[in-house]
C-alpha cells in the first residue's frame, strides 16, 4: 500500500486548512495508507481530521491558533524549537540573518522567521514514504524539503508569495527539492514564478476541494444572527489581521452610516488586530454597527442569512470565504486584487471595488439601493463551479 504523508504548519480554523480537511475526506484509506503531521501540534480544527487518517503528533493543543492563550503556545513551541535537535547557533543566525533583510523592507514578520526554526526542532520519522505533501509554505514546505524521507515531494502555495513576506533567503532552496509545485490560482502562480521563475515547468494549479452538499447542509442547520436587526446585513468571513484590512472596512462603515443606510457590518473571525479594531470601532462611534462575532463553528447559516458579503482585502492567494459565499447564493463585493480579481468577473458575479473606504462604501450602497443587481449577481456567483476532484487523480498520480 502507498504511504502518503501531509504536513501542515497548523490546523487552526482558516482556508488552507480546511481544503486540507476536504482533500483528506476525497482520499481513499482502502487504497492509500494516509498520515498527517502537524508542525506546531496546535489547531482547533483537528476534531475535523477524518478518523481514517493516521495524526503522527504524539499530542494536539487544540487551542485556537488566533486566541491569546493560542498564540502563546505557539510561541513557547517556536521557542523550545530552538533547542531541540541541536544547532542552536545555526537557527539564531538565521534568524539575525532575516532580521536584517526584513529591516531592510520596513517589514518585520516574526512567524516568517521562526518557520525554518520550527521545522528543524520538530519531530523526526524514520519511515520512508511514496508522497510527502507540504501543504502550506514556510514551515512545512521546509520540513518536507529537508526532514523527511520521501520517493516524491510536492508543495502547496497559498498566497501571493511576495505580498506575504517570504523570500529565497527564508527558503533556502527548499522549493529545489520538489517535484511539483501547487499554487491555488494562476495569479499566485504568477506571483510565485516573480520570485521563482526557474521553477516554471513545475508550478501546476491545484483548486480548493470543497464540498458543496456539505456546505449547503450545515447552511440549514440552526445558527446564524440572534440579534433582532431588520437592516442590511454585511458579513465578512475571516481572521482579524493586517492582510484582511479591517481598518479600511471599518472607515467604509462610518461612511455608509454617515450616509443614512441602514446597515450593520458583522466579522466572523478572530485574531491579534482585534484590541486594536474594538479602539477603533468605538473612536468612530461604530459599536452597534461594525460587530466582531469571534469564531463560529458554524459560520455557514450566517452566508445564508446575510444581504451582503464583503471580502475586501489588502492581498490575497485564492479565498475560500468567496467560494463558500458564492456557493451560497451571496452577492458578493471583494477589493481589486489580484486573488479577487480570478474569482469574480467584475459586474457579471460580483462587484470590485478600489481598497479606500470610499471605493468600498460606494459598492455596498449601489446594490442596497439596486436589490435586483444584488438579486442578478448572487444568482450568477451561485452557479460557479468549485471544487475540481480532476487535481487530485494528478497528485496521487505522482507516485506512478
Amino acid at each position: 500500500m502507498k504511504k502518503i504523508l501531509f504536513v501542515i504548519n497548523t490546523l487552526g480554523r482558516a482556508g488552507a486548512e480546511t481544503a486540507l480537511i476536504e482533500l483528506l475526506n476525497y482520499l481513499d484509506v482502502d487504497e492509500y495508507e494516509i498520515s498527517l503531521y502537524v508542525l506546531l501540534g496546535q489547531g482547533e480544527m483537528i476534531s475535523k481530521v477524518p478518523q481514517k487518517i493516521h495524526v503522527k503528533n504524539k499530542k494536539i493543543c487544540t487551542d485556537s491558533v488566533l486566541s491569546s492563550a493560542g498564540r502563546q503556545k505557539m510561541l513557547l513551541t517556536s521557542l523550545a524549537a530552538l533547542f531541540r535537535n541541536g544547532h542552536t547557533r545555526e537557527k539564531i543566525a538565521y534568524i539575525i540573518k532575516n532580521l536584517c533583510v526584513m529591516k531592510k523592507t520596513g517589514k518585520i514578520q516574526p512567524d516568517k522567521l521562526l518557520w525554518r526554526v520550527v521545522s528543524d526542532g520538530a519531530d523526526r520519522f524514520d519511515e520512508k514514504f511514496d508522497l510527502a505533501v507540504a501543504y502550506l509554505e514556510g514551515g512545512s514546505t521546509y520540513y518536507v524539503a529537508d526532514h523527511v524521507n520521501a520517493k516524491k515531494k510536492a508543495a502547496f502555495v497559498h498566497i501571493a508569495y511576495g505580498d506575504s513576506g517570504y523570500t529565497r533567503e527564508m527558503d533556502r532552496g527548499c522549493y529545489e527539492k520538489m517535484d511539483v509545485i501547487y499554487t491555488v490560482s494562476k495569479e499566485t502562480r504568477r506571483h510565485f514564478l516573480e520570485f521563482y521563475p526557474e521553477y516554471e515547468k513545475k508550478v501546476q494549479i491545484f483548486h480548493n476541494i470543497i464540498d458543496s452538499e456539505r456546505i449547503e447542509r450545515e447552511a440549514k442547520k440552526p445558527g446564524g444572527f440572534s440579534d433582532s436587526y431588520d437592516g442590511v446585513r454585511i458579513l465578512t468571513v475571516g481572521r482579524l489581521a493586517y492582510q484582511k484590512a479591517y481598518d479600511i472596512a471599518v472607515q467604509a462603515m462610518r461612511q455608509i452610516k454617515d450616509a443614512g443606510y441602514q446597515a450593520r457590518w458583522y466579522i466572523i473571525g478572530e485574531g491579534a488586530e482585534r484590541k486594536a479594531l474594538e479602539k477603533q470601532i468605538a473612536e468612530l462611534g461604530l459599536q452597534a454597527d461594525f460587530v466582531l462575532l469571534g469564531m463560529k463553528e458554524n459560520p455557514f447559516p450566517y452566508y445564508a442569512q446575510c444581504d451582503l458579503y464583503v471580502h475586501a482585502t489588502r492581498f490575497e492567494g485564492k479565498s475560500i470565504a468567496i467560494q463558500e459565499a458564492q456557493m451560497l447564493g451571496c452577492a458578493v463585493i471583494a477589493s481589486d486584487c489580484a486573488g479577487n480579481r480570478e474569482q469574480m468577473e467584475d459586474g457579471v458575479d460580483g462587484l470590485l471595488c478600489p481598497l479606500t473606504p470610499e471605493g468600498i462604501a460606494e459598492k455596498i450602497e449601489e446594490l442596497i439601493d439596486d436589490p435586483e443587481k444584488k438579486n442578478r449577481l448572487a444568482a450568477a456567483a451561485k452557479q460557479k463551479a468549485n471544487g475540481q476532484t480532476e487535481d487530485i487523480q494528478r497528485l496521487l498520480d505522482l507516485m506512478k
